[in-house]
């Protein structure tokens, strides 16, 4: 796969990180995961992302997770992996550790931490592009870096060949859809896929590239339906798988009072448990656990939609 041939259209979901009950990496479940997702149909995976809880973990840690994902997608997929640092020469040091594990691409975000312009984040790109030997993508999650990539600065990065791509987090769909008419016009030098999984249908509608869906950890299949659908054409096809896939995802509404990452990732992993997926739903160490009634009301929500009981992955 060279650099030139590179492309993460589709259903690229973001690996979560299976964990054993001491908080230490469960590499055979990872393992087991990445297969059902490759086997699943998706695109591409995006390791060490919000999902993947990226920042909880050392150094190592993060390589040894690429390394597995990377072993059990053996090629198959691109794989792009999260180097998620304070600045640029963190970054660069992260991103060269997770090429050579076998990540084809790198995302990042604007510095953290700092206090920095729009023109120093180009320039944090910039650095950061000029020093690694894969593409390149901007990861635009302002509710985690406090720092929204604006419209202008992205074009300009993509038409200079910073970026090859943003998966935008942002959850601001007329700050994508806007995005994604900017990058027509600019001659489209950017790949855009969005991280709202639950108006997937509206933005590929709308001209995204696709999708990187934290719930397809849960269940794949759906979000690959989708998107073929949409690119046959057939909106109403893929209007009603996400009107499924919504139902689904009323398990990231079932706990109430946690933090952002208990809720989410949390209910992801209780559900992936839950379907055999993965063996523990452990989150990472100073993340607080789901209760029994939640889980049961997520085990609930997943019954509902059909995907209980489930025969063995």
């Amino acid at each position: 796969m060279t650099t030139a041939s590179l492309t993460f259209a589709g259903v690229v979901p973001p690996v979560a990180t299976p964990l054993l009950p001491d908080h230490s990496v469960d590499h055979t479940s990872l393992a087991r995961l990445v297969e059902y997702l490759v086997d699943a149909g998706v695109a591409g995976l995006f390791a060490l992302g919000s999902t993947g809880e990226t920042a909880y973990f050392t150094d190592d840690e993060r390589v040894a997770i690429l390394t597995t994902i990377a072993d059990a997608n053996a090629g198959r997929v691109p794989i792009i992996a999260g180097a998620i640092e304070l600045t640029a020469p963190r970054i660069i040091e992260t991103a060269r550790r997770l090429t050579d594990a076998g990540a084809d691409a790198i995302v990042t975000t604007a510095p953290l931490y700092t206090l920095n312009d729009q023109a120093e984040i180009a320039d944090h790109f910039r650095a950061i592009a000029a020093a690694i030997d894969v593409p390149l993508w901007a990861y635009d999650v302002p509710v985690r870096v406090h720092k929204k990539l604006s419209l202008e600065l992205l074009i300009q990065l993509g038409t200079e060949g910073v970026i090859q791509g943003v998966k935008d987090s942002s959850g601001d769909d007329v700050g994508f859809r806007r995005l994604i008419a900017a990058n027509d016009a600019a001659g489209r030098p950017l790949q855009l896929l969005t991280g709202h999984e639950m108006v997937v249908d509206a933005m590929l509608l709308a001209g995204a590239d696709g999708v990187v869906p934290g719930v397809a950890n849960v269940e794949a299949e759906g979000y690959v339906r989708l998107f073929e659908a949409a690119a046959r054409g057939d909106w109403d096809a893929a209007r009603s798988e996400q009107e499924r896939i919504n139902r689904m995802f009323d398990i990231v509404f079932q706990p109430a009072g946690l933090s952002g990452d208990a809720t989410g990732v949390g209910a992801f992993k209780a559900a992936m448990k839950a379907r055999g997926l993965i063996d523990h739903a452990t989150m990472a160490g100073t993340v607080t656990p789901l209760d029994d009634a939640v889980v049961d009301k997520v085990s609930g929500v997943l019954a509902a939609v059909g995907l209980l009981p489930v025969a063995t992955v």
